[in-house]
């Protein structure tokens, strides 16, 4: 079932949520992305997809600024993501975004209310006592029970682990979340949900959601549109635009069996 895009009228939809130009990131000889040009809208759940080695988690961490480009350019809400001279973008934007690691980036040694409140105590000027609330209230959002806010990540299943990263994602209230893999390791049913999830959340929260993803169903349930890294640069369609695309790579992707499978049962490939 395809969905609508984000309605692009306002002064809110006139600055996108992240805007890449020109972008280029290597390690020593190696050149991951070269002229990589990416405009996110606001209020959509975008989807990264790519072969090995193409660069969607480095795509990522370097939107966030966690890893620095060789070239081009970064906006993330407004800001010129940079990594020196002045205060850092990430340091303004502390609160604007939420990002969830692939394995969770859960703190082993401490529980799932206090993992939550680690970018709350980051931040600071937040009280203990409202600190507790509000961890109580992020780990109903994410649809865990409340005694899971005593719990340890080695407590809990993989699935629960993956909604209490989550949570700490949503901690500060952002307005983008990066999600890298969400639904690794899950069951269909787990993924389903989680799924639903993402995008019940999306549209409560009007957040802007950009998810590195392997996961088909997850494509074909709830993303606006589809990025693919691709010959060190990117294409980004609707998920129907990008079955006729003809790129021997995205043919095989979103033609091979298992895209099959998943779009009819989406009723998304026409």
């Amino acid at each position: 079932m395809s969905k609508a895009l984000p309605r692009e009228t306002g002064p809110e939809t006139e600055q996108p949520a992240i805007r890449v130009r020109g972008l280029r990131t290597q390690f020593g000889p190696q050149v991951i992305h070269d002229g990589l040009e990416l405009t996110v809208r606001r209020g959509e759940v975008i989807g990264v997809v790519g072969g090995s080695g193409t660069g969607k988690s480095v795509l990522m961490r370097t939107i966030i600024g966690l890893q620095k480009p060789a070239g081009g350019d970064v906006e993330l809400l407004g800001e010129r993501i940079t990594t020196s001279g002045g205060e850092p973008a990430t340091r303004r934007l502390q609160g604007r975004f939420g990002m969830m690691f692939q394995d969770g980036a859960l703190f082993s040694s401490q529980t799932v209310a206090q993992n939550i409140q680690a970018p709350m105590r980051e931040r600071g000027g937040i009280p203990d006592d409202l600190m507790d609330e509000l961890a109580r209230l992020k780990i109903q959002m994410v649809g865990l029970p409340p005694e899971a806010g005593a719990k340890y990540p080695s407590e809990l299943s993989g699935g629960m682990r993956k909604r209490a990263s989550l949570a700490r994602a949503l901690a500060l209230d952002p307005q983008v979340v990066f999600l890298d893999e969400p639904t690794a390791g899950l069951d269909p049913i787990g993924a389903a949900a989680f799924d639903d999830l993402i995008r019940d959340l999306q549209a409560s929260l009007n957040l802007t959601v950009v998810m590195v993803t392997h996961d088909l169903d997850s494509l074909a349930a709830i993303c606006d549109r589809i990025a693919v890294l691709i010959d060190k640069k990117i294409i980004v369609d609707t998920l129907a635009a990008l079955t006729q695309h003809p790129h021997p790579w995205i043919q095989d992707y979103f033609h091979g069996p298992r895209a099959r499978a998943a779009f009819a049962a989406g009723g998304s490939e026409e």
